[in-house]
C-alpha cells in the first residue's frame, strides 16, 4: 500500500520547492558580479605582470561566479515535484550541476599545479607590478573582504581561505622586499591549486551519496518514528534516499492492527504525517503485509564501499 499522506490522493506528491529555485538569482547576484569583476581585473593585471599566483586567483574567483551560476541554473531545473516523465522529480539536476562544477574546479587545479611546476623547471623570475596596477589590487581586495565579511547567497566562513590567499599574493607584489624573491609566486600559485583541488574533492563528497542512492534517513530512526504511532505491529526492510529538506523517498513494509482497509490506510497517513514533520517532505511507499510476516530486520544488511 502506498501512503497519499494527508489531504487528498495526492498530496503525497506535495513538497516543499521554495528555497530551491525561488530568489536565488537576486540574492546571488551581487556575489556574481563581485566574483567577476574580481577575476576580470586581477587576470588583466596577471597578464601584464607575468604573476602566475595572481592569474591563479582570477581564475578562482571567476570559478566561484561560475559555480554560482550553474548552482541557480540547476536549481530551476532541480524541481521536486514529480511529473509524467520524472515521476521521482529532478533534484539529480542539481547534483548533476555540482559534479560538472567539481569537475571544472579539479581540471583547474591540475592546469595550475601544471602551470607551476613548468615555471619552477625554467626558473621563476620575479613578476613587475606598476602603481595603477597595484591599485586595481587593492580595490578588488577590498571588493573580496566585502564579500568574505557576509556577502548574498554564500557563508562567509567558506571565503576565508581564498581572501587570505588573495591577501598574500597582493601582498607579494606590492612589497619590494618580497616581489624580488621569484619563487614566492610560484609557490602561492602552487597553494591555490590546492585550495582549489580541496573545494573540488568536498563538491564530489557533498554530492556523490545522491548520485548512487546512499542513505538518506537511518532506518532505525524511522522505525522509532513509524513504532510510535498507534497500530503499528511491526515495521521491517526499510530504506531512504534523496536529501533532507528537499525531498526523501522511504520504502518500508509494515504490519498494522486494522481488520478493515480503509483503518490501515489511516494508520500509514498517519506514520507519513509524523516522518515529515521529523525529516521534512518525503513520500513513502509503505507495503502492507499480514502479521506472519512480521520481521526483525530493520533494513538490509552488509555494507559496501
Amino acid at each position: 500500500m502506498t501512503s497519499p499522506g494527508p489531504g487528498s490522493p495526492d498530496a503525497r506528491s506535495r513538497v516543499r520547492s521554495d528555497g530551491l529555485t525561488g530568489g536565488l538569482s537576486g540574492e546571488l547576484t551581487p556575489s556574481v558580479v563581485g566574483s567577476l569583476a574580481i577575476s576580470v581585473v586581477r587576470f588583466a593585471v596577471g597578464l601584464g605582470s607575468g604573476s602566475l599566483a595572481l592569474l591563479a586567483d582570477a581564475l578562482q574567483s571567476g570559478l566561484d561566479a561560475l559555480i554560482a551560476l550553474a548552482g541557480v541554473a540547476a536549481g530551476g531545473l532541480s524541481n521536486p515535484r514529480p511529473d509524467r516523465d520524472h515521476p521521482y522529480g529532478h533534484q539529480k539536476f542539481r547534483t548533476v550541476g555540482a559534479l560538472a562544477s567539481a569537475a571544472l574546479v579539479l581540471f583547474a587545479g591540475v592546469e595550475i599545479l601544471q602551470a607551476a611546476t613548468t615555471r619552477l623547471i625554467a626558473g621563476p623570475a620575479a613578476p613587475g607590478l606598476g602603481i595603477g596596477s597595484l591599485v586595481l589590487l587593492l580595490v578588488s581586495l577590498a571588493l573580496q573582504a566585502v564579500l568574505a565579511a557576509g556577502g548574498p547567497g554564500r557563508r562567509a566562513s567558506g571565503r576565508a581561505g581564498p581572501l587570505a590567499l588573495s591577501t598574500l599574493v597582493l601582498a607579494s607584489l606590492g612589497l619590494p622586499a618580497l616581489n624580488r624573491i621569484g619563487w614566492i609566486d610560484t609557490a602561492l600559485a602552487v597553494a591555490i591549486a590546492l585550495l582549489l583541488l580541496r573545494q573540488g574533492w568536498q563538491l564530489l563528497r557533498r554530492n556523490l551519496p545522491q548520485l548512487v542512492d546512499q542513505i538518506a534517513i537511518a532506518p532505525e530512526a524511522i522505525h522509532a518514528v513509524a513504532m510510535a504511532i498507534p497500530g503499528v505491529l511491526n515495521c521491517h526492510d526499510i530504506a531512504s534516499r534523496g536529501v533532507i529538506g528537499q525531498l526523501v523517498f522511504i520504502d518500508m513494509h509494515m504490519v498494522v492492527e486494522a481488520e478493515d482497509l480503509p483503518t490501515a490506510h489511516r494508520i500509514t497517513e498517519l506514520v507519513e504525517e509524523h516522518l515529515e514533520a521529523r525529516f521534512g517532505p518525503v513520500r513513502c511507499t509503505i507495503h502492507m503485509e499480514p502479521r506472519e510476516y512480521a520481521s526483525s530486520q530493520i533494513t538490509f544488511r552488509g555494507t559496501h564501499g
